[in-house]
C-alpha cells in the first residue's frame, strides 16, 4: 500500500523544485567549507566524547585558526522518535544541545547528518515525512551544517519509477524535490544552515544542485584511505569546474589524510588535488593522534589558500601524458595554482611549460610544499616528481 501512496505525495511537489528555492543558501559558504567529519575514522562507533575531543584538537593543533571550523557528526547519532514524532539522539550522544553549545564556545560550527529517506545508510531513523520537525530540532541544537545522504530514498525512487513507467525522469525528480523540501525546511527555521547533498553524483547533480539550495554536492561514490580510491575520485573530476563557485561547490568527498594507508607523497597529492578542485576540506582522521607530518599536510597555509582563494574558481586538468597530469586553478590577482602530478609507480622527470597554463612569463614561482622559489628556464620548469607525488606551484604573472 505504501508504494502506491508515495508517488501521489511527490506528484504534488514536482513543479515546486523548478522555482528558486532559497535566498539564504548562496551566501553561506563563499569559499569551500573546511572542518572535520567523524565517518572516515570513527564510522559507526563515534560518541559525543569523540566529537568533543575533535573540537578540542581543532583548537589546540591550530587547525581552527587555519580555517577548519565545522565539526560534523556523521551517521549513527540517531535514536528513536517520541510520540510527537520528535527524534531523540541515542545513548552515545546524551545532550546534543550542550554539545552544540560547547562546539560554538570554541569558535567552531556544528554539523549533523540525516537522509531524505526513511532510514540512514546505517539503518537509523532519517527525515522522510519529518523534514520540518527535524530542521526545527537541528536549529534548536544550534546546527550549522547538514549532510543529507540519499541512502534509503533510492528505494522510494525505484517504487516511483515502477509506478510511472512512461516517465523516465520521475524518480530523479522525486530526489530533486526531496532535497528542495529540506532546504525550504531549513530556511523556515530562520537559522542559516549549510546543506550538503550527499547523493554520489546521481543525475549530474552539479547541474541542478544549486537550484535546490545545495551548498555542496558529492560528485562521486565514497572515498577510501587508499591511493587507488583517492586517485580515481580526484583525477575523475575534469569538466566539472563550470558548476562550482561561491556558495555552491563540487564535493569529491572527505579527506583521508592521516588515516595511515597512504604515503606522505600520496597524502600531499590528495591535499593538492582537493585544493586545486576548490573542494571542501573536511578532515577525516583522529585529530587527537596526529603526527607532525599529518599536521604539516593539513595545515599548509599556502595550499589551503589555493582552496580558499576568494575568486572562487575550481581548477581543471590542462594536460595529460599517460600517468603524468597537469592541473591548474585560476587565482585572484591573475595568479595560477598548478599541480604537476605523477600517477606512475616510479619517480618521473616532468616538464611544465608556462604556456601549458596560459602564462607567457612569470614574475614569481613558488613550490607550495617546500616554500622555496622555483625558476623557469626558457619558459619551462623541469623537476623530478616522486611516484604518486606532486609538484605544486603558485605562479604569478
Amino acid at each position: 500500500m505504501r508504494r502506491l501512496i508515495l508517488p501521489l505525495i511527490f506528484t504534488a511537489t514536482l513543479c515546486a523544485a523548478q522555482a528558486p528555492v532559497s535566498t539564504i543558501a548562496p551566501t553561506l559558504v563563499p569559499t569551500p567549507p573546511m572542518g572535520w567529519n567523524s565517518w572516515n575514522h570513527f564510522a559507526g562507533k563515534v560518541t559525543q566524547k569523540d566529537v568533543m575531543d575533535a573540537a578540542d584538537a581543532l583548537v589546540s593543533s591550530g587547525m581552527r585558526d587555519a580555517g577548519y571550523v565545522y565539526v560534523n557528526i556523521d551517521d549513527t547519532w540517531e535514536g528513536q522518535r517520541d510520540a510527537t514524532g520528535m527524534l531523540r539522539a541515542n545513548d552515545k550522544f546524551p545532550d546534543m544541545k550542550a554539545l552544540g553549545d560547547a562546539i560554538h564556545a570554541r569558535g567552531l560550527k556544528f554539523g549533523i547528518y540525516s537522509s531524505p529517506g526513511p532510514r540512514t545508510c546505517a539503518n537509523f531513523a532519517a527525515s522522510y515525512g519529518y523534514e520540518q520537525k527535524d530542521a526545527d530540532l537541528y536549529a534548536s541544537w544550534g546546527v550549522d551544517y547538514l549532510k543529507y545522504d540519499l541512502c534509503s530514498f533510492r528505494t522510494l525512487m525505484q517504487a516511483g519509477a515502477a509506478d510511472h513507467p512512461t516517465d523516465p525522469d520521475y524518480a530523479n525528480q522525486m530526489m530533486i524535490d526531496s532535497y528542495a523540501k529540506m532546504r525550504r525546511a531549513l530556511d523556515k527555521t530562520g537559522r542559516p544552515i549549510v546543506l550538503s547533498l550527499c547523493q554520489y553524483g546521481v543525475d549530474d547533480v552539479w547541474k541542478w544542485g544549486a537550484s535546490v539550495g545545495g551548498n555542496l554536492w558529492r560528485t562521486t561514490g565514497d572515498i577510501r584511505d587508499s591511493y587507488d580510491s583517492m586517485a580515481k575520485i580526484g583525477f575523475g573530476q575534469p569538466g566539472l569546474a563550470p558548476y562550482a563557485g561561491p556558495g555552491h561547490w563540487n564535493d569529491p568527498d572527505m579527506l583521508e589524510v592521516g588515516n595511515g594507508h597512504m604515503t606522505a607523497d600520496e597524502y600531499r597529492t590528495h591535499m593538492s588535488l582537493w585544493a586545486i578542485l576548490a573542494a571542501p576540506l573536511l578532515a577525516g582522521n583522529d585529530l587527537s593522534k596526529m603526527t607532525p607530518e599529518t599536521e604539516s599536510i593539513l595545515m599548509n597555509k599556502a595550499v589551503i589558500a589555493v582552496d580558499q582563494d576568494p575568486l572562487g574558481k575550481q581548477g581543471d586538468r590542462v594536460k595529460q601524458d599517460g600517468d603524468l597530469e597537469v592541473w591548474s586553478k585560476p587565482l585572484s590577482g591573475s595568479a595560477v595554482a598548478v599541480g604537476v602530478f605523477n600517477r606512475s609507480k616510479s619517480d618521473a622527470s616532468m616538464t611544465l611549460k608556462l604556456s601549458d597554463v596560459s602564462m607567457a612569463s612569470a614574475s614569481k614561482i613558488t613550490d607550495l610544499w617546500t616554500g622555496k622559489p622555483v625558476t623557469a628556464k626558457d619558459g619551462q620548469i623541469t623537476a623530478t616528481v616522486p611516484m604518486h607525488g606532486v609538484l605544486m606551484l603558485r605562479i604569478e604573472p
